[in-house]
């Protein structure tokens, strides 16, 4: 039992010397909970669990952790993570280095998980002892590393010796052999091994030199290990010592791209719950627009909260939500109370998320009566702030606020990397020094709209639930006459956006939601703006609604629609956005206040009656979520009102933060929920709900043939301008002149920096450098910044490339698939990050991350006109079924560079995968070899005759945990 000191358990703190009871334990002091505290340290360089500080000085003194820091370019002498810790109800596995549920913890040890761990920690432990000098034969380096090379030896063969040498005067031992370690998963090696050792005794005084090779044509990072086998003769026993090999091509950039702070996680701080808040002073802007019907508050019920704080499982979790706060059946009744619940479970989630950006201890700057706060990460919108936003402050150290009093401050300037706050009364007295706690705070008026629209009592079924009898009789299917009818001519000789218009002119009042399916590059806004225009041509009474999830899509809209003039278009603004953000082509088509803020025309207000559109437009509706999309329906929509959905259920669909919300469905969009629908699904509802879009004017055929293929059932027929979509066709950077596509295989590293959770992979930001400086240099084809596209999933990626290209190439744009959903570049390289070196951590869903979504695939490659570039570690990417098959299409049309593929690329693919669970067993396998080929060659091991009862009997000795 543990004594625990009595200040600990009254104040939290001990102060005195000659106190006697333990103080290694956590206290809380409102309830007196009492835990043992934990000193498991995790060690950022080597990945490797030490087990108390006494021990932390001699693992970072160690010849391996050494090594690996000179290898990384960083120093050795870093403080440890907090690699476990008490938190309440959970236990610190060790092994595994995560947290496991105490109600869980007597069958932790029995999963998958802990034994394939354990078994990784053995198969290091035998690595370690192989590694180490003994019998007394030396072999130096430790570690055999050619180093970081540069690019302009990529192509020239480098070596590096070992000398091997006896301590022993009278020495019986022979070098028998000196060979690389057997390759798994199909990978070949770029090292070999000077030959002509044969059995080579080792003379005292003489020392004995292994010259090692290595040549690569490409940037990569590439490793291998060298097994020495020895053999005393008078003992009659053989025994190895092993060296791990590793050289990465790369240059000084790859040095300058090396993390400069070591990753630690960032605790995400629980928030204790604000109890006084001082109001703020709001900025003029909120009160542009005077809105009839006030917002509902709409907070998140406290029974649900405590649900979603729970520290189960998501399944068990989602289990107990379903079943507690979900109705049975999503149906017209219970259609509002479903949505409610799912959007309160996604703004808990973000919440949370706001939490990391918190900031425990910082100063404010006074100008006027402004507060200025700068913000890390502001112009990556981590967070984002907009005008009218509140961030909570808390000055530290003064008495009058001891009370845990937060004071509001109300966002009314947003720069580049500062928000410009004002405070109400009673904010204390300002010093320049003074520190204060912030807390950013979620905007609550999106999930406060949608909760007003989900309440509204209109929920008609041929809008929500469509069924087979609401779509009514009608001549949809005539189409319309041709030359001055159409405003835009093209249409006329394209007969799906032809169709189209057709049905969406002549759609009879009250039908259900008439869906534009529109795959990438076939002219969806184009149809769409043709349809609205015909629509408003052929109805004098006639009036439109256009929505769209963000304001790039709602402007693209407005930009095409400005000749229809000023008294017949409004494009209306958050009174929070500035003039600044708007095209200057709109203008003059919004309406602003005296002091400058967005608002309504008086004549329309926000007081309009329900109905008054006949129709409601909403383009991108595949990323918007449906609660979102409702804010214009269920609000303003009547028994009358048709509505038309514009999108691609097979690109992205909305962001969602929160599992839980995900698992339950609120990651379908509206627009892919009426595709399901009895009203829509099937080729007879063609031109009477739905018409899909066919001719792509985007893509070159072979680039549009995977995903045409995968997701369109290879209804998409190329019509792009041959002078574009054939640019590089026959180029020298093709690996096959034929087929503009490149998969570069380069195996990286994942790498992390500082407390930013993001990976970021150093030698394929090199790599995208290398093939835009090619592209930008090129005189056969004259590109510009504009024309290229860098893809990647990975925020600290985009961070990267960016940094690199600014002395190059500063214009091109760089970011992730969701930033280019809807747009095309003449090239577009994707990098894709993760290159996991771990075979046995394989698992699909963190090893390959946002990579494992078909979605993000399609919109990715479908983006590119003329030439696609895709660069990544193949054997992870190959993990995913979807993923295998786009390399195997790449590596069958010649597009491959880099080393082969490790699997056979004529093989079909098994679409329900397991290919990660495959490579974990492999590795396994191979680990099991590993271990007994090395513990049967050690000292410590086995007689020199090679009983293979002795090595079945060694397979079963316990091992050192190391990992």
């Amino acid at each position: 039992m543990v004594r625990v000191c009595p200040n600990l358990l009254t104040t939290g703190a001990c102060t005195e010397s000659t106190c006697d009871y333990n103080h290694d334990v956590h206290v809380c002091v409102p309830c007196g909970a009492v835990s043992r505290e934990s000193h498991i340290l995790r060690c950022p360089i080597c990945k490797a669990v030490v087990s108390g500080l006494g021990n932390w000085g001699q693992h970072i003194q160690g010849k391996r952790h050494r090594s690996l820091a000179t290898a990384k370019g960083l120093s050795p002498d870093v403080d440890p993570e907090e690699g476990g810790g008490q938190v309440r109800g959970q236990v610190y596995c060790t092994v595994c280095d995560i947290y496991v549920h105490e109600r869980r913890w007597t069958h932790h040890p029995q999963t998958r998980l802990h034994l394939m761990r354990l078994q990784y920690g053995a198969m290091r432990s035998a690595l370690e002892e192989a590694a180490k000098d003994n019998h007394g034969i030396t072999v130096s380096p430790a570690d055999v590393n050619f180093g970081v090379l540069g690019s302009s030896r990529i192509k020239k063969t480098v070596e590096v010796s070992l000398e091997v040498q006896t301590t022993v005067p009278l020495s019986t031992v022979e070098l028998l052999e000196a060979k690389l370690a057997p390759k798994s998963f199909g990978r070949v090696s770029h090292f070999s091994v000077s030959s002509g050792i044969s059995p080579a005794k080792l003379v005292y005084g003489r020392r004995v030199r292994i010259t090692i090779s290595f040549s690569s044509e490409h940037l990569g990072m590439y490793d291998d290990r060298l097994e020495l086998i020895f053999q005393d003769t008078k003992l009659r026993q053989k025994f190895v010592i092993a060296r791990s090999i590793r050289a990465v091509v790369g240059g000084p950039e790859y040095m300058e791209l090396q993390p400069k702070v070591p990753f630690v996680p960032r605790k995400r701080a629980s928030r204790d719950r604000e109890v006084e808040v001082v109001p703020g002073d709001p900025p003029p802007a909120l009160g542009a627009v005077r809105y009839v019907v006030p917002l509902p508050h709409a907070h998140i019920p406290e029974y649900m909260s405590r649900i979603l704080s729970s520290s189960g499982s998501l399944a068990a979790t989602v289990t107990q939500f379903r079943g507690s706060l979900l109705p049975s059946s999503l149906r017209d009744i219970t259609y509002g109370r479903h949505f409610k619940a799912l959007l309160w479970a996604e703004e808990f989630r973000s919440e949370q998320d706001l939490q990391i950006y918190d900031i425990s201890s910082t100063r404010l700057n006074r100008h006027n009566s402004y507060y200025y706060l700068e913000v890390p990460g502001l112009a990556e919108k981590r967070p984002s702030v907009l005008v009218g936003d509140s961030i909570l402050v808390q000055p530290l150290g003064i008495s009058a606020t001891s009370d845990g009093k937060w004071f509001e401050g109300c966002v009314h300037v947003v720069r580049k990397e500062e928000v410009g706050m004002r405070f109400g009364h009673g904010f204390p007295g300002y010093t320049p020094t003074q520190l204060y706690r912030v807390r950013f705070k979620l905007n609550r008026h999106p999930p406060r709209r949608q909760h007003q629209a989900l309440d509204t009592a209109f929920a008609p079924s041929r809008l929500l639930f469509p069924a087979a009898a609401d779509v009514l009789d009608n001549g949809s299917r005539l189409l319309l006459g041709a030359g001055p009818l159409l405003y835009n001519k093209s249409v006329e000789t394209n007969p799906a956006q032809l169709q189209a218009v057709t049905s969406i002119v002549n759609l009879p009042i009250g039908s259900p939601p008439f869906v534009v399916f529109g795959p990438p590059g076939t002219g969806k806004t184009i149809t769409v703006v043709e349809a609205m225009r015909q629509v408003l041509a052929r109805d004098p009474n006639a009036r439109i609604l256009a929505c769209a999830p963000s304001n790039s899509a709602a402007d693209i809209l407005a930009e095409r629609l400005t000749m229809l003039g000023k008294d017949a278009l409004f494009r209306f603004y958050a009174p929070s956005r500035f003039k600044d953000q708007v095209p200057l082509a709109l203008q003059g088509f919004t309406r602003t206040t005296p002091d400058g803020h967005f608002t309504i025309p008086p004549p329309h207000n926000i007081g309009m009656p329900r109905g008054h559109f006949t129709h409601i437009f909403v383009d991108e509706a595949g990323q918007a979520t449906e609660p979102e999309v409702m804010i214009g329906i269920k609000t303003m929509a009547d028994n009358n009102t048709n509505v038309v959905l514009a999108g691609d259920p097979k690109q992205l669909g909305p962001i969602i933060r929160s599992a839980i919300a995900r698992e339950l469905g609120l990651e379908k969009s509206y627009l892919e929920r009426m595709m399901e629908s009895p009203a829509h699904n099937g080729q007879h509802w063609d031109g009477y709900t739905y018409v899909q879009l066919t001719q792509n004017f985007r893509s070159h055929l072979r680039i549009l043939d995977f995903p045409n293929g995968r997701f369109y059932n290879n209804s998409l027929r190329p019509f792009g301008d041959r002078k574009v979509i054939e640019s590089y066709i026959g180029h020298p950077i093709l690996p096959n002149p034929k087929f503009p596509i490149i998969f570069h295989a380069l195996s990286g590293e994942d790498a992390r920096e500082a407390s930013s959770p993001s990976f970021f992979n150093p030698l394929q930001v090199i790599q995208v450098k290398k093939y835009i400086e090619q592209l930008r240099a090129d005189r056969h084809v004259r590109i510009a910044d504009k024309d290229i596209g860098v893809i990647t999933p990975y925020h600290a990626q985009c961070l990267k490339i960016r940094t690199a290209l600014r002395p190059v190439a500063d214009q091109v744009k760089v970011g992730s698939v969701e930033e280019f959903q809807g747009q095309e570049r003449r090239v577009i390289i994707i990098s894709t990050v993760r290159s996991s070196r771990e075979w046995v951590e394989y698992d699909l869903k963190h090893t390959l991350g946002f990579l494992a979504n078909p979605r993000r695939l399609n919109v990715a490659v479908t983006r590119a006109q003329a030439l696609l570039i895709v660069i990544g570690d193949a054997t992870v990417l190959a993990l995913d079924p979807l993923w295998r098959s786009f390399l195997n299409y790449i590596h069958l049309g010649g597009g491959w560079k880099g080393d082969p593929p490790t699997w056979d690329a004529r093989e079909a693919v098994r679409e329900s995968g397991g290919y990660d669970t495959e490579a974990r067993e492999a590795g396994e396998a191979d680990m099991n070899n590993l271990m007994r080929r090395m513990e049967s060659l050690t000292v410590r091991g086995l007689a020199g005759d090679g009983s293979d009862d002795e090595q079945e009997d060694n397979a079963d000795r316990p091992w050192r945990e190391v990992e």
